[in-house]
């Protein structure tokens, strides 16, 4: 029987968190504490949360802030706070508690980290309303994660619970000081750290009663996707979508958020049978590009232009940079059989997400990766006197006997026309 607390925390709920947390990794926070040093005395560390968190003395220590380059934004950086082991324990205990109730709420066209759902989801009813509605409206919200307002966030979670712990220790967790590069401790009166096990659910709460029901309320024929703070629109007209972005400035104002200026557009879905015209004809979502592109019809086999999603240049750009780091000429100790089981859990990874739609825009990253194979051929048998023909030539020997080796080689035989 567990010791009477003030508040009622099972010390199964704790074990429990530890363990998605474990399972989700992560870096160490400010204490430099790492998974496997917490585990080395996990009985221990496990009751002292409980204890604190059960008695309300549970004070969370400040996050690690970890900048990250933005991905195809040059010189910008992203962010991250990254919590202690002990606080994303604490805070997957929160999780735990709050996601059910908050859950079954949440509009169905929110995507983000939620349960049975996934951004290949969203991505997939972006491309069936762009084949319906001619227009969208690309939404970004500048700064989001860094400008939510606590009063408000705080008010959304009342809506679903009144229980006093989880109150507490969410206020605790927005007002946690983030503490810098330098060693400095910056404090925080707005936002919720990006990296930390909590932000993603309060995100998406906020999103739903700043965006989600108010676009439920005020405009329902629109239809829409949100993935976290990435949003797509989608409008019938240019004159709609021109009205939806002014109504969405003002309420977006009102939480205390803003439309980034340059990187909110409207967008116009070109293809086949659609005759208007503008300046912007494409949008990136989730790591794909949509735009008019060519393809060709599963039963008659006729072409047609479509505006259809594909693996972005952005996220090309990372795969082969991906493909670079692993410098592949310098593993000439390894066998062919050996690097491909290194290699294709990742290249699977991509095919799965990234080959779902439209997959031979894979193609140029995949024969990228096979130029680097031969070069890693001839690095390997240099005294065979390898030049790049004959090493092409050997791989394609190779593929020829063993064609499923590399996870890449079996699966652009379907990439024909996708």
């Amino acid at each position: 029987m567990e010791e009477a607390k003030p508040f009622r925390i099972s010390k199964r709920a704790v074990r429990e968190a530890f363990r998605r947390v474990k399972a989700n990794r992560g870096a160490a926070g400010v204490d430099g504490q790492s998974i496997e040093e917490f585990e080395a005395d996990l009985e221990n560390n496990l009751y002292k949360l409980w204890n604190r968190m059960s008695s309300g003395s549970y004070f969370p220590p400040p996050v690690q802030r970890v900048e990250i380059p933005k991905k195809g934004e040059g010189k910008k950086i992203r962010p991250l706070g990254i919590p202690t082991v002990s606080d994303r324990v604490a805070q997957m205990v929160c999780k735990m508690y709050l996601e059910p109730k908050v859950e079954p709420h949440f509009h169905a066209d929110s995507y983000g980290y939620r349960p049975n759902k996934s951004a290949l989801d969203a991505v997939g009813k972006a491309r069936e309303r762009c084949w319906k509605y001619a227009w969208v409206l690309d939404v970004d919200i500048k700064g989001f994660f860094d400008n939510i307002d606590h009063a408000l966030l705080m008010r959304a979670v009342r809506k679903h619970t009144d229980c006093r712990w989880v109150l507490l220790y969410i206020k605790r967790w927005l007002v946690a000081p983030v503490r810098m590069a330098d060693g400095s401790l910056q404090n925080r009166e707005k936002g919720t750290p990006q990296g930390s096990v909590i932000s993603p659910l309060l995100a998406n709460l906020f999103l739903h009663y700043a965006v989600d029901a108010w676009m439920e309320r005020t405009c329902p024929s629109i239809p829409f996707e949100r993935y976290a703070d990435d949003i797509i629109c989608h409008c019938r007209t240019e004159v709609q979508a021109q009205w939806l972005r002014q109504q969405l400035e003002q309420r977006l104002a009102e939480c205390g958020l803003q439309l980034h200026p340059e990187k909110t557009r409207i967008v116009y879905c070109k293809r086949d049978g659609r005759s208007g015209t503008s300046p912007n004809q494409g949008f990136d979502f989730l790591g794909f590009t949509f735009r008019p592109r060519r393809a060709q019809a599963p039963k008659s086999g006729k072409l047609f232009v479509g505006f259809l999603p594909a693996a972005s240049q952005e996220a090309a750009n990372s795969m082969r940079q991906t493909i670079r780091t692993w410098r592949l000429q310098y593993r000439t100790r390894q066998t062919v059989e050996q690097l491909a089981q290194w290699i294709n859990p990742v290249t699977r990874g991509w095919v799965h997400y990234y080959g779902v739609y439209y997959r031979s825009a894979l193609g140029p990253i995949f024969d990228y990766l096979d130029r680097r194979i031969a070069r890693w051929a001839r690095c390997k048998y240099k005294r065979l006197r390898f030049n790049q023909r004959r090493a092409r030539k050997w791989l394609q020997g190779i593929r020829r006997r063993q064609p499923g080796l590399f996870v890449h080689w079996y699966l652009q035989r379907s990439m024909a026309g996708r």
